[in-house]
């Protein structure tokens, strides 16, 4: 109530504060008095009476001294709310020469019908209760005007959606600190004109128009079962408004209860790849997992891990993780043991090894069983393989090999390779490696093992490490500029877990020696990519045509090996399978004897560290391959 009858208060123009507090002052005058009259005689008396006491000549007095002196000391000039030592001091000062003056009067000289001692108490009556309500209002106005000024800095936001999940994130928001809700948009005309939680509900229209008038530099999605298309639509309709946007996660993401600020994140790109991840097949992922021993290499990167999660969740007896990097691995380990609560009975095995020790993945894989692999250990970037072409080989080609081999011996159900689009008529050495490891599987599938040996190829996935959109988005935190190496750069895109569930359900298809693509949709501009991004920040570009926008895009060029374009399929005539997403190619392949042969030759030249053979015996294998040049990379 008080925060309630202070907000009419501070509100007021300066001039009726101060003739508030003047009538708050000549009433503590007034009361003085008649407080002093009740000290000296122990009743209470009436201004006005007709006996021998006259209180009213006091108080007439205590006024025409009071306000003038109070006014002359510019006690009306100060803030209260700011009031400090300073402003009590003077308070003082004013009251100690009020009180000479009065006690003068009327106690030194006196007055027929007032006690000589009222000049006395009066005065310090006045100083206590003057001074108290320059306190008060200190206490009670300053508090609550500073909240109001923190509360009026606060970015103002709009929640997209006026459904439940938007009023449970409006009224999770009542208290933040972060920002302050302001409104509503939403699709239902209907609803337009309306007030929710004390605030309008706008047409999505009129956002332009509300950034300028309110200054709206957020827009919140609280559309949690809105399809990716639809989502799509929404924020491509914001980005033209320029102001950042946040979301709150699908509904499968939300855990139940009220929707909290915490669930608000950042706008993730797969938000805007404008397709629907088709349901998975429950019958293809849990046939190689459901109820047997599971085992991942490179357990603790981003497809291997997300494969780990995904795999935990459909109840194998044991999940093996295999990881060379011992922090990678305690953090993929951890987080699994956090969600043992919700896979009970699942044992979890994490073993730090590299795939390229051949007697250790020998006892792995004959110490431990497993049914199915999946080999997703690799050196994936492009620069750092370049430079380090014999440790990319012999980590992305021979390990492969050397897995592969231990599998079979060991007599593993089903052994699936996780490649690259990379891999198809490579000008890069990771790619190229990536393509003998292909091959290596082909040939030894083309030789009849009892393990089902098969790769699935695909394109890069949002948000997994070094990859563009984590890197983008620490740029624009940074302020810029986010670097691009060409202008028309595209790629492929495809988030973690939808491409970990095709992976597996690929795998589940396998027969021995299949190479299957996901179909990762449309490919992405990189530089529309970023401009997305920018503008989804609530940012601009900052260019020539533009000198006053906030991010700048810099191009540094092709690196060593790098593509303009990317592809899926060395050959043009994939085969449909069971799963709309999942395509099988028809690639050639050397025989086991032939590419045997060939591989010894390569072991040869890096045990040498000749480079130039190296290459020599890649391009003699791969097809299509041709080394780092930028430029021949563009043509």
């Amino acid at each position: 109530m008080l925060n309630r009858l202070a907000m009419p208060i501070l509100g007021m123009p300066r001039a009726a504060k101060r003739i508030v507090v003047l009538g708050v002052d000549a009433s503590l005058c007034v009361l003085t008095v008649w407080l002093a009259y009740y000290l000296r005689l122990g009743e209470w008396v009436t201004f006005f009476d007709d006996s021998m006491w006259q209180p009213w000549s006091a108080a007439l007095a205590s006024l025409a001294f009071a306000l003038p002196l109070f006014i002359v000391h510019g006690l009306y000039r100060a803030i209260f709310r700011y009031s400090g030592l300073f402003a009590l001091m003077t308070v003082c000062k004013a009251v100690a020469i009020y009180g000479v003056l009065y006690a003068t009067v009327f106690t030194a000289i006196g007055v027929t019908g007032v006690p000589r001692t009222i000049g006395l108490i009066q005065p310090i009556l006045l100083l206590l209760l003057v001074g108290a309500s320059r306190l008060m209002a200190r206490f009670w106005l300053g508090g609550l005007y500073q909240r109001q000024l923190q509360v009026a800095s606060l970015p103002k936001v709009l929640i997209y959606g006026a459904g439940n999940a938007g009023r449970q994130l409006a009224g999770a928001m009542s208290n933040s600190h972060e920002m302050r809700v302001v409104g509503f948009l939403d699709d239902d005309d209907r609803l337009h004109g309306h007030v929710l939680n004390a605030q309008p509900i706008y047409s999505p229209e009129d956002l332009p128009d509300l950034v300028r008038t309110l200054g709206i530099n957020t827009v919140l999605l609280a559309i949690p079962s809105a399809s990716r298309q639809r989502r799509n639509e929404i924020i491509t309709r914001i980005q033209a408004a320029h102001v950042q946007v946040r979301t709150l996660p699908s509904v499968s993401e939300i855990a139940q209860g009220r929707v909290s600020l915490s669930d608000l994140r950042e706008l993730d790109i797969d938000d805007l790849l404008g397709r629907e991840p088709v349901s998975p097949n429950h019958i293809l992922l849990g046939k190689n997992i459901t109820g047997k021993v599971v085992l991942v290499t490179g357990a603790g990167g981003s497809i291997g891990g997300e494969l780990c999660r995904q795999i935990l969740a459909l109840q194998p007896i044991r999940l093996v993780m295999v990881e060379l990097s011992e922090y990678a691995l305690y953090q993929i380990s951890e987080e699994l043991q956090a969600r043992l609560k919700d896979a009970a009975g699942v044992e979890l095995v994490p073993l730090l090894a590299s795939v390229r020790d051949e007697e250790r993945m020998r006892e792995i894989m004959l110490s431990w069983r497993p049914d199915t692999v999946y080999h997703a250990a690799a050196y994936k970037h492009v620069p750092l393989v370049e430079h380090n072409p014999v440790e990319g080989i012999r980590n992305n080609t021979l390990g492969t090999l050397i897995t592969a081999r231990a599998a079979t011996e060991a007599g593993v159900s089903d052994f699936v390779l996780i490649s690259t689009d990379k891999a198809v008529r490579p000008t890069n050495i990771m790619g190229a490696s990536k393509r003998l490891a292909e091959m290596v599987l082909q040939a030894m599938a083309a030789e009849g093992p009892r393990t089902r040996l098969s790769m699935v190829r695909f394109g890069n996935v949002l948000g997994s490490s070094g990859s563009v959109v984590p890197k983008f988005r620490q740029q624009i935190r940074d302020g810029g500029p986010i670097t691009l190496t060409h202008l028309d750069i595209t790629r492929y895109f495809m988030s973690i877990p939808e491409a970990a569930q095709l992976v597996i359900q690929a795998g589940a298809m396998a027969r021995g020696g299949e190479v299957f693509v996901l179909d990762m949709g449309e490919p992405v501009r990189i530089y529309d990519l970023a401009l997305r991004m920018i503008e989804l920040s609530g940012l601009t570009v900052r260019d020539e045509h533009h000198p006053e926008g906030d991010i700048e895009i810099e191009v540094s060029g092709l690196r060593p090996g790098e593509k303009l374009y990317e592809e899926l399929l060395i050959g043009n005539d994939p085969k449909p399978t069971q799963h709309p997403r999942i395509m099988q190619a028809k690639e050639e392949f050397l025989t086991w004897e032939c590419l045997q042969v060939e591989l010894g030759r390569l072991d040869e030249s890096l045990s040498r560290q000749d480079i130039e053979a190296i290459r020599d015996v890649l391009a003699k294998l791969v097809s299509g391959y041709r080394c780092g040049d930028p430029m021949v990379a563009a043509a």
